[in-house]
């Protein structure tokens, strides 16, 4: 009995070693060496300070800028760390509630516009850390942009192209918007 209690304690050890701390740093290693701005958290910097990531959103509210999808992370937008969907249905009262909430938020910044609302800026993605939105969503908040910057529409639009990916090897997924990349790019007009 002791020599198996022995054998059980020696191999929890040694997976512990190896599955806990050597796999670990081989893989951070290798990762960091053929992919380094991902292993780095895709970091997005200006002027040599991190100012996000190309991998999670960012919040903003300011009209100057473009809004990205509502995040359902707790207890904070775009919290990492707490990566999760409302979980509420199509049913669901607080969902009808929460897209009531956030269609009158764009209403308020944006009274004029009478363009109906994209899905994508009044409902949560699964993960709640979505950084891109539909073009569409981008096109809703191009007048709101473009006035509170004093710039003129077609400029603001000639951003939102430049910042707009195409489908992933031209058949994947669908032409999205990074919002970081078009505020940063925004902000860098003169």
């Amino acid at each position: 009995m002791i020599k198996l209690l022995r054998n059980a304690i020696v191999m929890v050890l040694l997976m512990t070693a190896i599955t806990g701390v050597a796999y670990p740093v081989v893989v951070g290693g290798i990762a960091g060496v053929v992919f380094p701005h991902q292993a780095r958290g895709s970091l997005v910097e200006r002027d040599g300070k991190p100012v996000g990531s190309s991998l999670i959103g960012q919040s903003f509210t300011d009209p100057r800028y473009f809004w990205g999808r509502p995040s359902a992370t707790t207890p904070g937008p775009y919290n990492g760390a707490s990566s999760t969907g409302s979980n509420q249905g199509p049913t669901n009262p607080a969902l009808a509630d929460a897209v009531k909430q956030r269609l009158a938020a764009l209403h308020a910044a944006d009274p004029a516009n009478a363009a109906p609302v994209p899905v994508d800026l009044v409902t949560a993605s699964g993960s709640g850390l979505d950084p891109e939105i539909s073009p569409a969503a981008a096109e809703y908040q191009v007048g709101r942009v473009a006035r509170a910057r004093g710039l003129d529409p077609a400029k603001v639009r000639e951003v939102v192209a430049a910042n707009t990916q195409g489908r992933q090897l031209g058949v994947l997924g669908e032409p999205r918007v990074d919002v970081l990349a078009l505020n940063l790019a925004l902000d860098g007009l003169r």
